[in-house]
């Protein structure tokens, strides 16, 4: 057994309830690994999951979906897994449920884990594994974006639209987003998008078919929900794609729902995908398939900026900024 710091609720509800305890961790079982954190991300899901928008198995529960760290213990035999063999000391990343990442160690399963390639920090890998396999779903899956598509991205300077916007680019798309003021614009520009509309200042659905000459765009991702949600419908060109990915800007509505399939235009003829990264990621063989494209675009250069990191007895503070859309690119937390 050691003793471990661990972030969790007793029950949902605001930040505040996230409580630092002191915890008894068991050696790995068969089939796990002793994981020593150095960077944790803090994700929406992790909110969701704090207020019962996302359902957590049980109560009381530790948060958070992600994190990197160093293989400190391995359990029974590994090898012969298909994942490859992990030694005491690789720095490794995972992503996806069950939750549990807000703690300073934690026994992972074996093939959850994803070596980090040289030239990748462990605060890069834990701030944008999960965002990165969630790119790879909606480029990939969802629609399969091609050079010279043109992609709308809400939240554009936000951690999962900073990496869309470089990995759209890499494919060759024109990558389109709208920001909330002109310091996150120049951050959006910097990460591959070529416009940046600030929505606060302007229509971001009459800049948006300005910008593509009334056409609309072939593929919109919005993370945002609500009312942008509709709005966000209106962008995409007929027999184009929407993606609701979110409801950054309605935590703890279902608002998205209730959505009328009027809005989808009866004229314009668009498709409306609702893509679950973590159902994506249920599946074993999908879910290394999209960390090992993340890794491989991270080793390549894409790396969101991140813009706080607190200590992990801070978790409730990391999670109130990140609501309160004031922070841009990633928070990390840090174990030590």
């Amino acid at each position: 057994m050691s003793k471990e710091l661990v972030m969790r609720i007793a029950e949902v509800g605001d930040a505040g309830g996230l409580q630092a305890e002191t915890v008894d961790l068991a050696p790995p079982a068969a089939g796990e690994v002793r994981v020593r954190h150095t960077a944790i991300g803090v994700n929406f899901a992790d909110i969701y999951h704090r207020i019962g928008l996302y359902r957590l198995p049980e109560l009381p529960a530790v948060l958070g979906v992600e994190a990197a760290g160093v293989v400190e213990a391995l359990g029974g035999e590994l090898s012969g897994q298909g994942c490859g063999d992990l030694q005491i000391g690789d720095r490794v990343v995972y992503a996806g449920l069950p939750a549990g990442a807000y703690a300073t160690a934690r026994n992972v399963a074996f093939h959850r884990l994803v070596r980090i390639p040289a030239g990748v920090t462990d605060i890069n890998a834990a701030a944008t594994l999960l965002r990165g396999i969630t790119a790879h779903m909606l480029f990939q899956y969802v629609r399969k974006v091609q050079a010279g598509d043109t992609v709308l991205v809400q939240a554009a300077a936000g951690g999962l639209g900073q990496v869309l916007g470089q990995w759209g680019a890499a494919l060759g798309a024109r990558m389109i987003g709208t920001v909330g003021s002109e310091a996150k614009g120049e951050i959006a520009r910097s990460k591959g998008y070529q416009e940046a509309i600030p929505y606060r200042q302007m229509d971001f659905v009459a800049e948006t078919m300005r910008l593509t000459g009334d056409r609309g765009v072939d593929f919109a991702i919005d993370g945002v929900g609500g009312e942008t949600l509709s709005k966000t419908l209106q962008t995409v060109r007929p027999f184009g794609m929407a993606a609701s990915v979110g409801q950054a800007g309605a935590a703890g509505s279902e608002d998205n729902a209730a959505l009328p399939l009027s809005d989808l235009g009866p004229y314009r003829s668009l498709s409306l995908a609702r893509p679950s990264v973590f159902r994506f990621m249920s599946n074993i063989s999908r879910y290394r398939e999209g960390a090992a494209a993340a890794l491989a675009h991270m080793a390549d250069g894409l790396a969101i900026d991140v813009s706080l990191r607190l200590p992990l007895e801070k978790a409730a503070e990391a999670q109130r900024l990140l609501e309160s859309g004031k922070t841009a690119g990633g928070i990390i937390l840090l174990p030590d």
